[in-house]
């Protein structure tokens, strides 16, 4: 093993997957979805025993089938991603979240994962919202956030490129009209021009789950700036294996440990597969990210890498 680029931890870090690393997402048309059960088998191989549960529908909706078809591949759930139009119809998106926090809590999960979305499919494009809009999605969160501890869960805000916390002064601007704490993710952070490892040491208190994405940032700043859209930037390598792009993996990690931070890393890199192909490639970029925590000193739990 070489020699850790920072003095980590030597505790565990509690690793989990996500289905968006076998190109699992729910955008309309984003590409060939594998079935879950190719999808667990994959995570299994590594030696990943949590994950997060993908898109609403990807994964049984009963809480007793869910649980025996996770437990069949030795996988626990951790929570998830929900992304809602929190800006409108507040009443709408308090529905889906109760929906879903009964549904997580059921299965013993623990986090959902909020994204600020625009309504509209995909995450290509989003207009500004006006000075109330921006109270209503205040005021929706908090409220998230109420429901969510009914069920014993906690809430965090996921900063996403083509929502309406995107940008840094976005992220600013929520950190300090919310109580919410963030999903860091250091990929799309980065896309949005925030530097995460910059942002854990400025608000260590306010990281309560953690992304961990690479980024090639030449192409994220084409994302930024409006000349290469979101999906396209994904099908032309945005995202990389932890350890082969810009983001300094080993810097964050160690930012949030040095603070305190003992939530779950989530090995989630966006990618889309074409149709027929198969889960052997994102199965080899997860392993390769596995591999590069154990590099930079990481003892992680997975163990089949």
């Amino acid at each position: 093993m070489t020699e850790p680029l920072h003095p980590l931890r030597s505790a565990p870090l509690r690793i989990a997957a996500a289905p968006i690393s076998w190109g699992v997402c729910e955008v309309p048309g984003w590409g060939h979805v594998l079935d879950s059960g190719t999808v667990l088998s994959a995570m299994a191989s590594l030696g990943l025993t949590a994950t997060e549960f993908g898109p609403p529908g990807y994964l049984p909706g009963d809480p007793v089938e869910l649980g025996n078809h996770l437990a069949a591949h030795g996988i626990t759930p951790i929570g998830g991603f929900l992304a809602l139009a929190l800006h409108r119809e507040p009443d709408a998106a308090l529905a889906a979240a109760r929906v879903t926090a009964e549904l997580f809590a059921a299965t013993g999960a623990e986090v959902l994962i909020l994204a600020a979305a625009t309504g509209a499919n995909g995450y290509n494009s989003r207009m500004p919202l006006t000075d109330d809009e921006w109270r209503t999605l205040i005021e929706t969160v908090a409220a998230i956030g109420d429901i969510a501890a009914e069920y014993g869960l906690r809430v965090t805000l996921h900063p996403h490129v083509g929502t309406h916390i995107e940008d840094e002064a976005e992220v600013r601007r929520f950190l300090a009209d919310s109580e919410l704490d963030l999903c860091l993710d250091t990929g799309h952070l980065a896309i949005g021009g925030t530097d995460p490892v910059a942002l854990a040491r400025q608000y260590p208190e306010r990281i309560g789950h953690i992304h961990l994405k690479d980024v090639r940032l030449e192409i994220a700043n084409e994302v930024r700036c409006g000349r290469m859209e979101y999906s396209e930037a994904v099908r032309d390598g945005l995202y990389v294996p932890l350890g082969d792009g810009d983001v300094d993996i080993a810097a964050l990690v160690h930012a949030v440990q040095s603070a305190g931070y003992d939530g779950w890393y989530v090995l989630e890199q966006d990618t889309a597969l074409l149709p027929g192909e198969s889960a052997d490639g994102p199965t080899r970029d997860t392993a390769r990210s596995l591999r590069h925590l154990v590099e930079i000193g990481v003892q992680s739990t997975p163990t089949r890498i």
